[in-house]
């Protein structure tokens, strides 16, 4: 089998049908311009998918890189508006998640890449988990405080990067309020993010990036993998 060529970037139409979907955000609309999103959108983000698959399984292969245009890494672009006030059809941004195998959605440990109108960024970590497992990673955060200090370094080894996600108020039921990383255990997410240009997004040099950052938190998702009793 040939290895899939290297990704060239997204073409330079992408971020602007997102600006003009953000203007007009309705079914016909899109219909008419479907064929700027499968050339924009859509098919890039496959290749793009489709080019990580190599380089990830040599960072771990429990993440799993599925170019499927339903069902795969790539997020619908379709939004549920079943419980929702904003009843807008689609979502304008591109979000792909590397989700891990043992995991069904994107509650649980993965790799992420998001392009949207406000930011783009590279990531990982796991969003908005549900109450036990969120109790365990705080359980192994207080059990191993040495580690996790070590682990916490990827935010200076990858430049710009910071905790992304919202945080409670008050200590946490069985934390100790006393533990060196309190703030950390406030979490209700535990998602690193480093924000890129959104130039980049049609550049070459946008893969390695993206490479890099994910070979750098290995230890941050080790130890949420670790936290869970899931393999990395």
């Amino acid at each position: 089998m040939n290895a899939p060529a290297p990704f060239p970037g997204f073409p330079p139409h992408t971020l602007s049908f997102l600006h003009q979907l953000a203007q007009n955000n309705e079914r016909e609309w899109f219909q008419a311009h479907r064929a700027d999103y499968e050339s924009g959108v859509l098919e890039p983000a496959l290749d793009f998918i489709s080019a990580m698959e190599a380089p990830l399984a040599k960072i771990s292969p429990r993440f799993m890189c599925i170019p499927k245009r339903v069902g795969g890494s790539l997020l619908r672009i379709y939004r549920d508006t079943r419980f929702a006030r904003d009843k807008r059809p689609y979502k304008t941004n591109i979000g792909i998640h590397f989700r891990h195998e043992d995991f069904a959605d994107i509650h649980g440990p993965g790799l992420y890449f998001h392009v949207g109108l406000d930011e783009c960024f590279v990531g990982g970590g796991i969003w908005h988990p549900e109450r036990p497992v969120l109790d365990k990673i705080r359980q192994h955060i207080i059990d191993k405080p040495k580690q996790w200090a070590s682990v916490r370094k990827v935010l200076t080894a990858l430049p710009g990067s910071s905790f992304f996600g919202e945080s409670v108020r008050r200590t946490p039921p069985g934390c100790p309020p006393d533990h060196p990383w309190l703030e950390d255990l406030k979490r209700k997410d535990f998602v690193i993010a480093r924000p890129f240009e959104a130039g980049l997004l049609h550049e070459a040099d946008l893969h390695a990036l993206v490479v890099e950052t994910y070979a750098t938190m290995k230890p941050f998702m080790k130890f949420l993998c670790d936290s869970q009793g899931a393999r990395f």
